[in-house]
């Protein structure tokens, strides 16, 4: 896990989100999720810059997560570094929990 990545995770661990329980680097399939949480079908990811250079890759990622029913929030390292409550708040409204 990266620096950023720990950061979420110390947010959503321990059932901090909607009483959720997450997963990090977790097997989803061919991919392995940033989180994961099973029970709402629902995966995030944090995405450095070099996600700016492979959106098809990305795109066929979600795809496959999608086919299999989960809904994908992406988040950027930015994002998370800038402002990690707005990054808890979106999981949460996605989640139906506010």
């Amino acid at each position: 896990m990266t620096g950023v990545e720990l950061i979420v995770w110390e947010l959503l661990r321990a059932r901090k989100v909607a009483g959720l329980k997450f997963r990090r680097q977790h097997p989803v399939g061919l991919y392995v999720a940033d989180f994961a949480c099973l029970s709402a079908r629902l995966i995030g990811e944090v995405d450095g810059p070099h996600h700016d250079f492979r959106t098809d890759a990305d795109m066929r990622r979600d795809e496959w997560f999608e086919a299999l029913g989960y809904r994908i929030l992406r988040f950027s390292v930015d994002e998370v570094l800038r402002d990690s409550e707005t990054v808890v708040l979106t999981i949460q409204a996605e989640v139906g929990e506010s």
